[in-house]
């Protein structure tokens, strides 16, 4: 019986375990390692050295490619306007052909196919416009239409009964635009109004109001001096 008590008083809470007998780890510093000594200013500059070489380097890199992309841009560029221009003077070319045919198909028929060539031209003339519109080239309206001075181009006035003062009286020149932007303005004669005649009712009212009232008794004062004064040796009536 008193073995047992004393097997439980030894398992009980207050027993010492035997992990605690065994020694405790050491921590690096206290196991007494050297910390590393800071880099020294030779090694300092000799570093710096180096990132300065880097970044020269990489500069240099950057600036060439920046370089080589810009004689890139302007080769395309010019390659670009160049087929731009082959495209746009290859459909001018049809019309010149067009326009020699007639030209051609006059000098052989005489003036007898003067209405056939007049049908050519007219045909030749549809097919610019179509090329315009292909590049988005329309015509300014102008005849009739208010002045503008941002599309019409006044070289001249006239005065008209007929048109408003301020419209366009007639179009000398079409005008056209690329997209919404100008390419070239209308040349255009502006409307103004036509003077007022002098009308004789109106001169003949401005006479009678010159003529002053005779006073009562006496003999009328012409104003105006339309007519002459009795000259001596007249007989009075």
């Amino acid at each position: 019986m008193s073995e047992d008590s004393d097997s439980e008083a030894n398992s009980g809470p207050d027993a010492p375990s035997p992990a605690a007998d065994g020694p405790a780890p050491e921590s690096p510093a206290a196991a007494g390692e050297p910390a590393p000594a800071p880099p020294s200013p030779e090694e300092r500059l000799a570093t710096l050295e180096a990132e300065k070489a880097e970044c020269k380097d990489r500069m240099l890199r950057i600036a060439a490619e920046f370089d080589n992309y810009k004689k890139r841009a302007r080769k395309d560029m010019a390659e670009h306007e160049q087929r731009a221009r082959e495209t746009v003077l290859r459909d001018f070319l049809e019309i010149a052909d067009n326009l020699e045919r007639a030209v051609a198909s006059w000098s052989e028929g005489g003036e007898q196919d003067v209405k056939s060539v007049q049908n050519g031209v007219d045909l030749v003339l549809r097919l610019f416009k179509s090329k315009l519109e292909r590049y988005s080239v329309t015509a300014i309206a102008a005849q009739g239409q208010p002045f503008d001075p941002r599309v019409h181009d006044a070289i001249s006035q006239s005065p008209s009964a007929e048109a408003s003062p301020g419209t366009v009286l007639r179009e000398l020149q079409k005008g056209y635009r690329i997209g919404e932007r100008l390419l070239r303005p209308a040349v255009v004669v502006v409307a103004v109004a036509p003077p007022v005649p002098k009308s004789e009712t109106g001169r003949s009212g401005g006479s009678e109001a010159q003529t002053a009232q005779p006073p009562e008794g006496g003999v009328d004062i012409d104003l105006t001096g339309d007519e002459k004064p009795p000259r001596k040796g007249d007989k009075s009536s």
